[in-house]
């Protein structure tokens, strides 16, 4: 078959692919992020790219976001666009996926792992040899060393330990270690080895988030985290959230391409963690992965289709430990991998991982944890109960939908203050400004609202005199960056209609915490600490946050960053077998409220549609 060949500037990575693969599909495959919220359907146009030498035919769509001059330029949406012939193609600074800060810090975990064996323990045996009085089979001499040491449990030998066993033990003179996994409620020999290895006793605690993902190579004997590497999720490729990409999958697409993407992330990080500590891959003995339902799905190549779909059913919550290299994982075939168990369709083993972090099972102290994202997870409860549920945020936090909007990369506007009238910003590694993140949103509509140029309904005062007030086609809007800024040259802007997207976003947050809070009949004032997870939450002004009416009205002491709570629940299994136990016991008891047959979420969300609420009692500490 003949193939072409595509160069992509400035990366300078070359690809050859066959006729009729899109520049993004050959993009994807060269290893190069371009930006595809809508996952190629050709209706977000964040995949602009220009054609810098060959030819191509450009589609109708692009027509709808490029101007006839970007157009003469070589201007197409990658997506839509044939690789048909030899091209160089420029990937502009607009579209590229470059520089994401990536929440590698997982943060304090306020309910510490009990002092027990990790999922994974290995144990030193010197057993005695077979004689005439004792002529007991070989793997009943290793079974019975075992029970001596953690007790009468129900252990099993796989073939591949018994098949070269007999000879094993002699040559070692009967001094060897077993590895030994803890599966569900027994004990699983995995292998067997030479002598005395039990110092090296290695796993690895995966966040696999929508956007990141982020790897932690673990000491099993001291629990001391070795290293750390995050990347974006080359599932980014297919779309932004979560239904683009099982649209994908349930689609033309296939399930394939994205159980893929997500194995070659983790692949890569262990690689790059390897490279930088001194341990042996076969010396890695577990993997302990927590994700969404969607992205737990996608990496254990679960067909995720039903989740999107009424009455939203998952094809499994609770997961079976597998062999790591069942799945393409580059590490010994002995080596487990455990997936943390979800809830529901849309409350997944990150929010469970995050209940585990923040210790909110542990004691009688009502505590609630929230991580936001194109969803907002939220749970609250104690050790005698715990509700959760989730509310479509929509993109926009995660810079979708607005104008200007882009991910927390280099370049993005971060952070906003209006201050004696005078407006300045800060983005993201001090570069010129490319566009605005979501910590940078809710800094401008806070600081646009508490000086007065919009209302508490969202909209600009028409009779304010300031500069920065212009029109956008035909929408009011206000200028965060002149042209002279701008990484571009054109100015950025925040229009009346992304204000109005975000109150929708933060609206829709606010609710379903509010929802959930009256469901068990309580206040906010009983929460004793409220949990922010995540990057997101990472860089977020708390006071600017309860003041737009995106998280409640509470002390700010009682509002506490926890950094990736996801990776933290991990570890936390990873490195006690009692942790692991307890994550199952918590999935199973936390109660799903589905918001969307729930009519008092209903109620609050329209009530939210305000800055910052209808009910202004709910903030008391609000004054502009």
């Amino acid at each position: 078959m003949d193939k072409n060949r595509v160069r992509f500037l400035p990366s300078e990575k070359v690809i050859e692919v066959e006729k009729g693969v899109t520049i993004a599909e050959a993009a994807r495959r060269a290893g190069v992020f371009i930006n595809n919220l809508c996952g190629g359907e050709g209706v977000c146009g964040q995949c602009a790219v220009k054609i810098k030498a060959g030819e191509v035919q450009a589609d109708e769509r692009s027509a709808a976001f490029f101007t006839d001059d970007e157009l003469r330029q070589g201007f197409v949406l990658a997506c839509q666009t044939s690789a048909n012939a030899d091209l160089d193609v420029e990937v502009p600074l607009s579209s590229r996926l470059e520089g994401e800060q990536i929440m590698t810090g997982a943060g304090e975990a306020a309910g510490p792992a009990a002092a027990d064996r990790p999922l994974v323990t290995k144990l030193y045996l010197e057993l005695p040899p077979p004689s005439g009085k004792d002529n007991a089979a070989d793997v009943q001499r290793i079974l019975r060393e075992i029970r001596k040491r953690l007790g009468w449990h129900k252990y099993e030998i796989p073939l591949e330990c018994l098949k070269d066993l007999s000879q094993f033990l002699r040559q070692n003179e009967w001094k060897v270690t077993a590895v030994i996994a803890k599966s569900q409620n027994y004990y699983r020999v995995i292998k067997i080895e030479e002598g005395d290895t039990t110092g090296k006793n290695f796993g690895v605690a995966v966040d696999v988030g929508t956007t990141t993902v982020v790897a932690q190579l673990v000491d099993l004997n001291t629990r001391k985290v070795m290293g750390v590497e995050g990347a974006l999720n080359f599932q980014a490729s297919f779309g932004a959230d979560v239904i683009s990409r099982m649209i994908s999958a349930c689609g033309k697409g296939g399930m394939g391409p994205m159980q893929e993407a997500v194995i070659r992330n983790i692949n890569e990080l262990i690689d790059r963690l390897l490279e930088k500590n001194p341990v042996d891959r076969e010396d890695i003995n577990a993997v302990v992965a927590a994700g969404n339902t969607t992205m737990s799905h996608f990496l254990l190549g679960l067909t995720p289709c039903s989740i999107r779909l009424d009455p939203y059913v998952p094809t499994a919550d609770v997961y079976p430990q597998i062999k790591a290299a069942e799945i393409g994982l580059k590490l010994g075939p002995h080596t487990v991998l455990e997936t943390l168990p979800s809830v529901a369709s849309y409350v997944g083993g990150d929010i469970v991982a995050g209940v585990m972090a923040c210790g909110m099972a542990e004691g009688t102290e009502l505590r609630g944890l929230i991580d936001v994202g194109t969803n907002g997870e939220i749970a609250l409860g104690n050790k005698d109960w715990l509700v959760c549920c989730s509310a479509s945020a929509g993109p926009a936090f995660e810079g979708g939908g607005t104008r200007c909007g882009m991910r927390a990369i280099k370049g993005a506007i971060e952070k906003v203050e209006i201050k004696n009238g005078e407006f300045s910003y800060k983005t993201i590694g001090g570069a010129k400004a490319r566009g605005i993140c979501g910590s940078g949103l809710i800094d401008c509509i806070y600081e646009l609202v508490s000086n007065g140029i919009i209302g508490a309904d969202g909209k600009f005062d028409r009779n304010r005199k300031d500069p920065r007030l212009t029109v956008a086609d035909e929408v009011p809007a206000y200028i965060i960056a002149r042209h002279d800024e701008s990484e571009d040259g054109n100015a950025l802007v925040i229009t009346e209609s992304d204000i109005a997207n975000l109150m929708k976003s933060k609206g829709a947050v606010f609710a379903a915490i509010k929802a959930l809070v009256d469901y068990v009949g309580m206040s906010f004032e009983q929460i004793d600490t409220f949990y922010v997870a995540g990057g997101f939450g990472n860089y977020l002004n708390i006071k600017k946050a309860v003041a737009i009416g995106l998280l409640p009205d509470m002390p700010e002491e009682k509002i506490r960053f926890i950094g990736n709570s996801s990776l933290t629940g991990a570890r936390m299994c990873l490195v006690s077998e009692s942790a692991f136990e307890k994550s199952i016991n918590i999935s199973r008891s936390m109660t799903n409220i589905e918001l969307s047959t729930y009519q008092p979420f209903m109620d609050e969300y329209i009530a939210a549609l305000f800055l910052p609420h209808t009910d202004r009692r709910l903030f008391p500490s609000v004054t502009y």
